[in-house]
């Protein structure tokens, strides 16, 4: 038994056009309204984690600060994989692999002083065996062994969970779920949820955070040096670009 589609008219390339032009408008104003939520985000205030977080990885035990790999922030994804989750021993809850599925190259978010992380409760063997299964080599992937999931909101269902040292101290930053996490995996939409932002000179942060030149830290994924200046070819390009675009916003705004 089939149904019936209502679809929308057909129309000329004109009235197309013109459509896609009006709904442009709402579409920008929906990107203006998420940078200043993320501008919000980055005054979010910080709370101190006291208690010493215990891990697995496949080096050894490891703590919390251990996690960030030297970094400065750390972005922690609790996925469920362990007894008891649909799926199990072969594969991950079916969500959670499929968040999995969309987590860009670790090493952009590397470049802009970030770690991201992925724990649950399988043991390390499983979790490597999983990973290779399915091309997640790139995802650090650690065994919890402790109330971290409790504490931060992750004893169920799944969720993300920002953080910042200074120092040896750790602060929890910000903390996303259930349906927020379907916009998880891209570069921009992780650093968009920590403490610090994108990290470039247009974004409304609080004075004294790092910020350069938009666009000119990115690189190849197998080509970052860390401190290196930028290309001077890539900021021609990179110049180039950025003026279409806001050339373009200034075009269609409201």
């Amino acid at each position: 038994m089939s149904t019936q589609m209502h679809t929308p008219p057909i129309v000329s390339p004109e009235e197309w056009e013109a459509a896609r032009q009006e709904l442009l408008v709402k579409e920008k104003a929906m990107t203006r309204a998420r940078d200043a939520l993320a501008a919000e985000r980055r005054r979010m205030p910080w709370l101190a984690v006291e208690k010493d977080y215990r891990f697995i990885g496949p080096e050894g035990e490891a703590s919390l600060l251990d996690l960030f790999d030297g970094r400065r922030q750390l972005i922690v994804y609790r996925a469920f994989f362990e007894p008891g989750v649909f799926g199990w021993p072969e594969h991950p809850c079916r969500g959670c692999s499929q968040v999995a599925d969309q987590v860009a190259h670790p090493a952009h978010l590397n470049a802009r002083d970030t770690t991201l992380v992925f724990v649950s409760r399988a043991p390390q063997a499983d979790i490597a065996r999983v990973k290779a299964r399915m091309g997640w080599e790139h995802i650090p992937w650690l065994t919890l062994t402790d109330e971290f999931d409790a504490d931060f909101g992750v004893d169920e269902w799944h969720g993300t969970n920002a953080f910042i040292r200074d120092g040896d101290r750790v602060f929890r930053t910000y903390f996303v779920k259930d349906r927020g996490d379907e916009q998880m995996g891209n570069t921009w939409n992780y650093l968009d949820i920590t403490a610090l932002g994108r990290q470039e000179t247009w974004e409304d942060s609080p004075d004294g955070y790092p910020q350069t030149p938009t666009y000119k830290w990115i690189n190849w994924h197998d080509n970052y040096v860390p401190d290196a200046p930028p290309d001077p070819k890539w900021v021609e390009v990179s110049d180039a670009g950025e003026a279409a675009f806001r050339n373009r916003d200034d075009r269609v705004a409201p």
